[in-house]
């Protein structure tokens, strides 16, 4: 299994699609093996599941996530589990725990609409507004 989790600071970046860095853990026999963080290069919104794709990640956990990128993570293949907050690391051991706290109906709408301040956690997430 290979994990993905938005990163930033060691806790889950809680926009999807401006993410900048995913932390990538590959887990065996039910525990984390590696974990490295890798930069996105600057890939947004649906480059970011192709990205993901590419990378082997069958599984990601998230914050706020639009959904285009539900389906194009759907289309590739990849579990997600949006909704999610708190460090990083710790998320991933509460997945493997089968003990994840996430909101399957967390998603960011890109309708332009006017954004209300905190929505989105402390980032901002420009014309968004994130539903949590």
């Amino acid at each position: 299994m290979r994990i993905a989790v938005t990163y930033e600071n060691g806790q889950i970046f809680q926009h999807f699609g401006h993410t900048e860095r995913f932390k990538v853990y590959d887990v065996q026999n039910g525990a984390v093996a590696t974990a490295t963080v890798v930069n996105t290069n600057g890939s947004g919104h649906g480059a970011l599941a192709d990205v993901l794709k590419k990378l082997g990640v069958d599984t990601l956990i998230c914050g706020g996530i639009g959904g285009g990128a539900q389906k194009a993570l759907q289309q590739a293949g990849i579990r997600f589990f949006g909704g999610a907050s708190g460090d990083a690391d710790e998320a991933v051991q509460a997945l493997l725990a089968d003990r994840l706290v996430f909101d399957p109906a967390a998603k960011c709408d890109h309708h332009g609409e006017h954004h209300h301040e905190g929505a989105c956690g402390e980032h901002g997430c420009g014309e968004h507004h994130c539903h949590e």
